[in-house]
This record gives C-alpha cells, sequence and structure tokens, in this order.
C-alpha cells in the first residue's frame, strides 16, 4: 500500500527558517484560558500606538469611540486619513487577527499606514471583543457594526461609500468574509471587495493543510483548534456552526463581493482558503488566488524583507487599486 504522506507539511521556503527559529520558541505557552490573557498584555506590549507610528508621516490620526452592535458596548477605532486630498476617497475597513482570542487593531497600523500612503484611501481600523470571554456571534458582529457606522458617516469621513473594501489577516480574514456574508444577507452596506489575507475560515480542521502543521510554524494546528475552541465552545466541529463564524460552512456564496485570497503553501489554512475562492467561482463569483510558494502564515508581518513579501504586497496594491478604480 502506498505510503500515508497527509501530514507531511509543505516545506518553508529556506529563506524562512532563521525568521521561524527567532519567532516560534519551543517554550512559548499554548493557548489556554490560563495562558490568553498574558499572552495578550505580551502581543499589546509589542506594538505602539498608532500616532507613534505614523510619526511626521502626512496622514492623520484619529481615535474614535463609536457604537457596537444593539445591546453591545461601544466599539473603538483608529481611523488614518491623507492629509493632502480632493474630494470623497476609498475607504479600507480593517479587522486584525490573533485566532479570535488575541491580537489588537495596533497591530495592523504599520500595514494599513503602507496603503493609505500609497493609495490615498482612509483606513477604518476596528477593536472587537475577544473569545473566550465574547464567543460567537460578539467578534462578528462587532466587526459588522463597525462597517455600517463607517458608511453611514462616509461623508464625515471624506469616503466614497460605492467604494469601500473589508479586509484582514488570519482572523480578521475570516471575520471579514463573514462580515462580506452579513452584508449580502442583511442587505447591508454595499462593499467594493474583501481583501482576505490567509483568512481563518473553517472550524472542521480536516483539511490534509489543517494536518500538516502540529507544532510547526507561526501559527500551528495545535494554536488553530484552540482558536475555533474559544470562539466556538463545544459547537466546534458539529453541524451547528454558523457562517458567519465559519465562513467555510456559507452553502451559498453567490452575490459577493470580488474576493482577493491570499495564503501560503506552508501554512494550516492554504487548503480551506484555495477552496473558498474555488466556490466562489462555482457560484460565477469574482475572486483572486494567490498561494505563495513555501510561506509561513502571516509571512508579510515575520518576513517583510522576504522577497515573496514584496511580491504579495504589489500583488495586493494592484488588486486594490483595480477594484476601487485608483489611478496609477
Amino acid at each position: 500500500m502506498p505510503e500515508d504522506t497527509t501530514t507531511t507539511p509543505v516545506p518553508f521556503d529556506p529563506a524562512l527558517l532563521p525568521v521561524l527559529a527567532q519567532v516560534t520558541q519551543p517554550d512559548a505557552p499554548p493557548f489556554t484560558p490560563e495562558t490568553i490573557p498574558e499572552l495578550r498584555r505580551a502581543m499589546a506590549a509589542q506594538f505602539p500606538p498608532a500616532a507613534e507610528v505614523v510619526g511626521d508621516a502626512p496622514v492623520d490620526v484619529e481615535e474614535r469611540t463609536i457604537p457596537g452592535p444593539e445591546g453591545a458596548p461601544d466599539l473603538t477605532v483608529t481611523i488614518l486619513s491623507p492629509r493632502e486630498r480632493t474630494g470623497a476617497v476609498p475607504a479600507l475597513y480593517n479587522i486584525h487577527g490573533g485566532g479570535m482570542m488575541v491580537g489588537c487593531r495596533a497591530m495592523d497600523t504599520p500595514r494599513l499606514l503602507a496603503l493609505v500612503l500609497e493609495l490615498g484611501v482612509v483606513a477604518v481600523n476596528v477593536e472587537y471583543r475577544l473569545a473566550p470571554e465574547h464567543p460567537h456571534p460578539a467578534p462578528v458582529e462587532d466587526c459588522y457594526a463597525g462597517l455600517v457606522w463607517t458608511v453611514g458617516h462616509a461623508a464625515e469621513l471624506g469616503v466614497d461609500p460605492e467604494r469601500v473594501v473589508v479586509m484582514g489577516g488570519s482572523a480578521g480574514g475570516g471575520l471579514s468574509a463573514g462580515v462580506a456574508l452579513l452584508a449580502r444577507d442583511r442587505g447591508g452596506p454595499h462593499l467594493a471587495g474583501q481583501l482576505l489575507l490567509c483568512p481563518m475560515i473553517d472550524d472542521t480542521n480536516t483539511t490534509v493543510a489543517s494536518r500538516q502543521y502540529r507544532g510547526l510554524g507561526t501559527w500551528t494546528t495545535e494554536a488553530n483548534e484552540a482558536g475555533w475552541r474559544s470562539l466556538l465552545g463545544d459547537a466546534a466541529g458539529t453541524d451547528a456552526v454558523s457562517p458567519y463564524a465559519a465562513p467555510a460552512r456559507a452553502t451559498d456564496l453567490s452575490g459577493l463581493p470580488p474576493a482577493f485570497v491570499e495564503v501560503g503553501s506552508a501554512e494550516p489554512f492554504r487548503d480551506e482558503d484555495v477552496r473558498y475562492a474555488l466556490r466562489i467561482w462555482a457560484t460565477g463569483g469574482e475572486a483572486e488566488l494567490h498561494v505563495w510558494s513555501g510561506a509561513c502564515h502571516g509571512f508579510d508581518i515575520y518576513a517583510p524583507g522576504w522577497p515573496v513579501t514584496a511580491d504579495a504586497l504589489a500583488t495586493r496594491s494592484s488588486w486594490l487599486r483595480r477594484i476601487l478604480e485608483i489611478a496609477r
């Protein structure tokens, strides 16, 4: 009989091995209810406030408190606006990653600042409630409420409400896909597109890729399982899971805004993300799929100097320019 190779991982690009050795410490604590608070504090300490990151760049920074979902706490957003602009400009509505358990909006400030400076867009970066204290539907409802506010205040923000893209990486990518589904099903704000960077969308952990990275890489199978348990509790992996929590569960992917789906070949989300793009195409929808060979999860953050990262960033910008009708 042929050897079972379904758990043999796709190798990381050799150029990433020094980065992985530095980022993935063997004594790092696992994600558990006991360790999550400290992991959050440690992560938050790594990221300075947006104003400090922006520095003297020609970008205005505003921290706003906005209404959350009905009956839920208010939300905080950071708004980055290009200082020089004429007329309404497109907007990026961003949702940070962190496996649904950790992370904060400040971690995405460098990514958004670069896009604001390059494309002349406004970026709205939302803080949402985290699991396990706030399981589904709290995170995705927070993110949807922030989108509704952003589009509803487009004139105040100097934004064209017809040119808004929802975006995020990892858990933020999954939440972005969930927000796009909610906007479609609720007849909510129009979205010009959804930029899904290595999105976390499948709670079942049944793909080949989801089994190949146990104990390996910047986002392991074990961390992924912990994230879904935090968000969904005992429902994780069962038929009770909502597509707004795990968009891979959606039975209908028609009528969605154009999607950009990016993932590494050497990470747990590879197969679920490829399948998501395939299923959008099967409905006649628009999707652009990029699988970067040898790339680990979050490679653009962990390896900004890697040549593939430069290619990936240029590819994202190309798609955004086309979707948002921004001239070169």
